[in-house]
């Protein structure tokens, strides 16, 4: 099998998830109790052998440094290739594209000494458990130049408006790709094609004032590619807003749901050595995921706890999202919150929002 080339395009996600944002891109918000958004398309990418990975960043990636590192959890720390996190080069005096296709224009070099043969392209607004082996399989099985991923959902939901949809033929090829609604086929913001056509079309695309490579070269599909369109039926939740990013993390809660996207394959994320939760005698919790490292002496419901999250004796938390290392004293309410991390919430405060607007607390405040 050829080599794989990955790239996690931030270039085009919008930081849309309000005080979740303020400080960070999208990639880089916490999810799950101890992951990042960003760790679930890095996984997929480590588990299909991925060797040089790129991520092209735009803005707000200083908090998505400091996680990443050097890439060790994803077996990315290596003397030749690895992990790359690349920025455009806003001085280079040849550089006439805009978009995405400005990173991929002031970083040829990374595609060119890549080893892999094969460009497979991810975004991080949806979180699943993709297997590129597998896509690979059938893109080679279409005779396709190109193949996008798509899952077709039951029931759309505010979420999906977003995203576009993917129209797919008898025989699995894509016949359109639109933003209508009202159709169920979305596509999850991968895409895989061989290398050299991949840069081919990148040079076709600037030398014709195009900016974007998905809606120029894909999309619209000027030169005829033959695009394939693989299925995936596994777990997809998209985070795009406030709202998806609280539905989805409390839908974790329902053990059918964790399990389909951490079981088999562990999602990989930032080690951090901390000592395991401790619950004191008056602590009282049910239906909830708790990171390690928190002290619970207060009653938590129906909530995620992210590591060294401190709940005192006569708190209640309940259908909460928690961030890293809150502190929330004695006495204290939250119904329907996210905290973003390090916020302190003094005794006696009550907070409730509404369960499908939550009430969120920007990083590092005191309410």
């Amino acid at each position: 099998m050829k080599g794989f080339v990955g790239v996690i395009n931030l270039d085009h996600e919008l930081d849309q998830l309000n005080e979740l944002t303020y400080f960070r891109c999208g990639a880089a918000v916490p999810f799950g109790g101890r992951y990042r958004l960003i760790d679930f398309a890095l996984s997929n990418m480590m588990y299909a052998g991925m060797e040089d990975i790129a991520l092209f960043v735009r803005r707000k990636y200083r908090s998505l440094m400091d996680h990443l590192g050097e890439g060790r959890p994803w077996d990315l720390d290596r003397k030749r290739g690895g992990l790359f996190i690349l920025p455009p080069d806003w001085h280079d005096p040849t550089d006439t594209s805009l978009g995405d296709l400005q990173h991929i224009h002031n970083n040829m070099d990374y595609f060119h000494r890549s080893s892999g043969d094969i460009v497979v392209n991810s975004g991080t607004q949806h979180v699943n458990k993709v297997d590129f082996n597998e896509v690979y399989k059938y893109h080679k099985e279409k005779g396709a130049d190109v193949t996008v991923v798509y899952k077709k959902v039951a029931e759309l939901e505010p979420e999906h408006g977003p995203c576009r949809r993917v129209e797919v033929d008898e025989n699995g090829y894509v016949s359109g790709i639109h933003h209508e609604r009202d159709h169920n086929n979305i596509y999850l913001e991968i895409f895989i094609m061989d290398k050299a056509l991949y840069l081919d079309q990148v040079r076709y695309s600037i030398a014709h004032g195009k900016s974007y490579f998905f809606r120029d070269v894909i999309q619209h599909n000027p030169n005829g590619l033959k695009i394939a369109a693989y299925e995936y039926t596994g777990y997809n939740a998209v985070v795009n807003s406030v709202e998806s990013y609280y539905k989805n993390s409390l839908a974790l809660l329902n053990p059918d749901n964790y399990m389909k996207l951490f079981h088999e394959k562990p999602v990989q994320t930032k080690i951090k050595y901390e000592a395991p939760t401790k619950y004191l005698e008056s602590a009282k919790v049910t239906n909830s995921l708790l990171a390690n490292g928190c002290i619970i002496g207060g009653e938590v419901e129906n909530s995620i706890l992210f590591r060294g999250v401190k709940v005192e004796k006569g708190a209640r938390v309940v259908n909460s999202v928690i961030l890293q290392k809150c502190t929330i004293e004695a006495g204290a309410v939250l119904e329907n919150v996210i905290l973003d991390k390090d916020v302190h919430i003094s005794g006696d405060r009550t907070l409730i929002g509404d369960v499908k607007k939550p009430y969120v607390t920007a990083k590092s405040t005191s309410v």
